[in-house]
């Protein structure tokens, strides 16, 4: 189940609420220590609930479906006429319209039920994309018993965020963002949705880590806490003690179904982004690079010779994408992107999504042991897609045995004209074709593939065996333990790859 939320200022409401030094017994001089303050939390969160929960919203959604009952295909079983099980079969298997007399085709209603909260107050509502995905009718329901028709405004499936608009007759309660980087563990959070239709529900908790990736998308970096979240939470706000909005609930990890304590919020300052976009533009429009990349493992740090493993490593370069264009390389690794430190791979793709479109930035790689700064002028994420849609995996080339060699428990041979027609490898991709994978090699159980190419070894270019076995050589006698493949599918698929040099 997911939830999440966002947008910029509005009515920013009073809130009030008592802090439990109140209750410490103390010398008017003496300041009770923070781990007690903390310890026992406010004394009651009662005014700053009050004061909120107009701005928090139900969210109920219904939507037209073809009856797919389960007996839908299943032809209505033929009695005699007058049988005493006649009534009974007419009962079960209804004949309506369905075609050949089964039962089903007729349209039924789906309906469901979230959260969301006003951001603006003429009218600005957000909650989840996937409370209001393939909606027929949004209706938003207020505390006070009303009710207004939504529209949608935009959706970002990627960060789960929607942004509808209700037409109101006076302005509404709205709620600002605060700032969810200041969020630390152990900071006190407050949760008001609407879970299981039950309608607006206080809960309250803590913070209790953040930037959790739980792999739902490029741009996890969620807000985790203990503040009881339920199915119908999805889209609702979560508040810090001053009556912000610094996360928009979203998903949760249950066996049951229920809370288990263990829930996700969007963070504000990635919100907001998204929010203005949908707001502005109706869709997002994020920074795009242009590269695949994956994660600098120990294994390649060591193989590269780094201290330590940072960075994201370019494993493949899009054709006219903004990085080729500016002289990025496969095998590059991206140490910071327009003055931020790329930490880990994943970092990558969130700091590059919230730059501007078109803007030129410097990007400092790490290429062959030496560091150097690349100008970059960013394309539209949006327009990238549909470039990276068209590559394929494509098939892995059976081979004809041709002159191989073995090494690094690989079998290598050079790619000729018939090797290349036969093993359909693109024509511009140049380097040693994998005719076998020797079993139990440390080359199979890094998931290497026959049909698959060998463009560089250590990041040295080979094109002929005599290449190869010369920086293996060479490594060896730099001392490396493993030694960094690149790997291609036959149509230029790109990954990296570490693998023992035995």
């Amino acid at each position: 189940m997911i939830f999440r939320n966002i947008f910029k200022s509005a009515i920013k409401l009073p809130v009030a609420f008592a802090l439990a030094t109140a209750l410490v017994a103390a010398p008017a001089v003496t300041i009770p220590s923070k781990s007690h303050v903390q310890a026992q939390g406010p004394v009651s969160v009662a005014d700053l609930a009050e004061g909120l929960m107009a701005a928090v919203v139900n969210i109920s959604t219904s939507q037209k479906v073809a009856d797919r009952g389960g007996r839908k295909n299943l032809p209505i079983p033929q009695v005699p006429e007058g049988s005493p099980f006649q009534e009974f079969f007419d009962d079960l298997f209804p004949r309506g319209e369905g075609e050949n007399g089964n039962r089903g085709g007729s349209p039924k209603t789906r309906s469901s039920l979230g959260s969301g909260f006003v951001l603006d107050a003429s009218g600005i509502i957000i909650t989840n994309n996937h409370v209001i995905a393939d909606a027929d009718e949004i209706t938003v329901n207020f505390s006070d018993g009303s009710k207004l028709d939504a529209e949608l405004v935009g959706t970002d499936p990627k960060t789960d965020i929607a942004v509808l608009r209700v037409k109101p007759t006076t302005p509404l309660t709205a709620l600002s963002f605060g700032d969810s980087d200041k969020a630390r563990i152990g900071d006190w959070v407050m949760a008001i949705g609407n879970p299981f239709g039950l309608g607006g529900t206080v809960t309250l908790g803590i913070v209790s880590a953040v930037g959790r990736d739980i792999s739902s998308g490029p741009y996890d970096n969620f807000i985790q806490t203990d503040a009881s979240i339920n199915r119908g939470n999805s889209g609702g706000p979560l508040f810090n003690m001053d009556g912000e909005v610094v996360g928009i609930n979203t998903a949760i990890i249950s066996p049951s179904g229920g809370s288990i304590g263990i829930g996700f919020s969007i963070p504000s300052t990635l919100a907001t982004k998204v929010v203005d976009q949908l707001v502005e533009f109706g869709e997002t429009r994020r920074g795009w690079l242009g590269v695949q990349i994956q994660t600098v493992t120990d294994e390649i740090a060591e193989s590269l010779g780094l201290e330590e493993a940072s960075g994201a490593l370019v494993s493949g370069v899009v054709k006219d994408g903004p990085a080729e264009k500016s002289g990025v390389l496969s095998g590059d690794i991206i140490l910071e992107f327009d003055g931020k430190t790329v930490a880990q791979m994943r970092d990558l793709p969130i700091i590059v999504a919230d730059t501007p479109v078109e803007k030129e930035v410097e990007v400092l790689v790490l290429r062959k042991g030496e560091k150097q700064t690349i100008g970059v002028t960013l394309g539209r994420l949006e327009d990238g897609e549909k470039k990276l849609a068209s590559l394929s995996t494509g098939k892995k080339a059976e081979d004809d045995k041709p002159e191989t060699r073995t090494m690094l428990g690989l079998q290598l041979s050079e790619i000729d004209e018939k090797t290349r027609e036969e093993a359909k490898i693109s024509e511009d991709l140049q380097g040693l074709v994998i005719t076998d994978v020797e079993g139990g090699s440390a080359a199979q159980d890094k998931g290497i593939q026959k049909g698959e190419v060998v463009v560089q070894i250590g990041q040295e270019p080979v094109e002929t065996l005599a290449d190869a076995e010369k920086q293996i050589a060479a490594l060896k006698d730099q001392g490396r333990k493993n030694a960094l493949l690149m790997i291609a599918s036959p149509t230029g698929d790109i990954r990296f790859v570490v693998v023992a040099i035995e």
